[in-house]
């Protein structure tokens, strides 16, 4: 049986993820979640994530700052509190729409095992697996 966890994101480790893009992980199934994964992603200026979808529902909250969302070919300005739900298998981003500020995002997925397909290449991964050793 998992107990609750009070997670302070402060005292996390942080994944750099090339780009311009750092993670903080927070409900995994390290800690115990059987059905969900969150965390937070801070952009710097003009960052982004390349397009790409994943296996299961995700959901994110613009927690500072401002983005562009990308999705089915359309591009949305988003601002601090704007929330998204992305359906399985459809192609997304974020990025940066400042030059000078920095972007944070709270996401999260409908599902443990979340994968991520980078539109690009194809290539698959787990979400887990992308913050692998990021928790000490």
């Amino acid at each position: 049986m998992s107990t609750a966890a009070i997670l302070r994101p402060s005292a996390l480790p942080v994944t750099e993820r090339g780009g311009g893009a750092r993670t903080v992980r927070l409900v995994t199934a390290e800690l115990g979640s059987q059905k969900l994964l969150n965390g937070i992603t801070r952009f710097g200026p003009g960052a982004a994530i390349p397009l790409h979808s994943h296996n299961c529902e995700e959901s994110v909250i613009i927690l500072d700052g401002d983005a562009v969302f990308e999705i089915d070919d359309v591009t949305h300005e988003l601002t601090t509190h704007d929330t998204t739900w992305i359906p399985p298998d459809v192609p997304h981003r974020f990025r940066n729409a400042s030059d000078s500020a920095p972007l944070a995002i709270f996401w999260t997925y409908a599902d443990v095992a979340a994968t991520r397909t980078l539109s690009a290449s194809g290539e698959t991964r787990s979400i887990a697996s992308e913050h692998a050793g990021s928790r000490a």
